[in-house]
């Protein structure tokens, strides 16, 4: 798969902003990561283009949301930070002179589409406010154990 960390860190900064309601520093949001407060900053970069998030300098600056969370899916902060396919295809074309060759790029091709299409499909349907909310009922839970 050519799948990276850069939506899950996407997803957890988009979640702490949507959480505290503030302006965070990538710094906050990197320590909430355990990473680099650059990558992060390159993560929030790419957000910012994509019309996601804000930012703020000087005294005081930082991110904040650039709409709602509820407006938010998973699938926006995906294609904000990743480039691509999401499974990676041939490198290059199979043998034509081998009948699974002549015909395996064409069988992934259907396959992988569909499942791709599944996929923006399920992170399409969960918001960053539904994480928020699910991050705020697991903490009530840890809290009463």
């Amino acid at each position: 798969m050519s799948l990276s960390s850069r939506s899950a860190v996407a997803i957890h900064a988009l979640t702490m902003l949507a959480r505290w309601d503030r302006s965070l520093t990538s710094a906050e949001i990197a320590d909430s990561l355990a990473s680099n407060p650059v990558l992060v900053r390159r993560i929030l970069g790419s957000l910012r283009d994509a019309d996601l998030v804000l930012s703020t300098e000087g005294r005081g600056g930082g991110w904040l949301l650039a709409r709602p969370a509820r407006e938010i899916t998973l699938y926006d902060a995906y294609t904000a930070v990743e480039a691509g396919p999401i499974l990676s295809r041939h490198a290059h074309p199979p043998s034509d002179a081998c009948e699974v060759g002549r015909h395996m790029q064409n069988l992934l091709e259907m396959e992988f589409q569909d499942a791709e299409q599944a996929m923006r499909e399920r992170l399409g349907r969960t918001t960053i406010d539904h994480l928020v909310q699910q991050v705020l009922a697991s903490e009530r839970a840890h809290q009463r154990h």
